[in-house]
């Protein structure tokens, strides 16, 4: 089953998008494995005073996800709260170094990204992810996950239109993408499913990053996931 609805993936990745999500068992090829349990989450979260989440951002190359979660790492680690970033890019010079851009990589790099954030969340920790994870079911199979272990995960999507991400280019990647120098890049000659109902919407052609932080802010402390910030 799973195999046909790939096929269907590879070839036209827009009508997935249309297709209703399953979701995949928790399959491994590993046996004679048992499932060690240690001190459990809610002991956890009162050792340490904060609870854990997943900040999934996702949106185009060039919209401001990694600008914007390197400056919400930098406004609650001064708080006090346990925070750590997990960049696109950097994640492929280790964990992910052996994958590439194809959607069965873009697939394998999402699947990896969303375990160890989903530890990160277990541990107490706000786990910011900024990737570009195009395939909206790559995000819902991470946020099922989650849901399934009871941890809290929001989609943030990093707004941004094509037209604007192409004017800043930071790394000069849209040019190259329009010259067919990168191959499979989103946006230009891959798609891009936007969420359908993301927790944070932030339009970055429209708010500063400094707005765009205070916004996710107000929503963790919204949801009682951090303290409010003293005077």
């Amino acid at each position: 089953f799973f195999s046909v609805l790939k096929m269907m993936r590879l070839a036209r990745p827009s009508l997935w998008s249309m297709c209703t999500v399953p979701m995949r068992p928790y399959a491994t090829k590993s046996q004679n494995i048992v499932w060690s349990e240690g001190v459990d989450r809610a002991s956890r979260q009162q050792y340490l005073g904060q609870k854990g989440v997943t900040l999934w951002m996702t949106g185009l190359s060039g919209s401001g996800k990694s600008t914007i979660a390197m400056a919400l790492e930098e406004v609650l680690l001064k708080r006090g709260v346990s925070t750590y970033r997990l960049d696109g890019d950097n994640v492929r010079f280790g964990l992910n170094s052996n994958l590439g851009f194809s959607p069965e990589d873009r697939e394998e790099n999402v699947r990896r990204v969303g375990e160890v954030a989903k530890l990160f969340a277990d541990a107490c920790t706000v786990c910011m992810c900024s990737f570009i994870s195009p395939y909206r079911i790559d995000r819902d199979l991470v946020r099922q996950k989650h849901e399934k272990d009871g941890l809290p995960f929001y989609e943030v999507y990093v707004h941004v239109p094509l037209e604007e991400a192409e004017k800043r280019d930071p790394k000069g990647l849209y040019k190259k993408a329009r010259e067919g120098k990168i191959p499979e890049f989103t946006g230009i000659s891959a798609p891009y499913e936007e969420p359908l109902k993301p927790e944070i919407l932030l339009k970055t052609a429209e708010v500063s990053v400094q707005e765009a932080v205070d916004q996710m802010v107000k929503h963790l402390e919204a949801q009682g996931l951090i303290p409010p910030a003293t005077a």
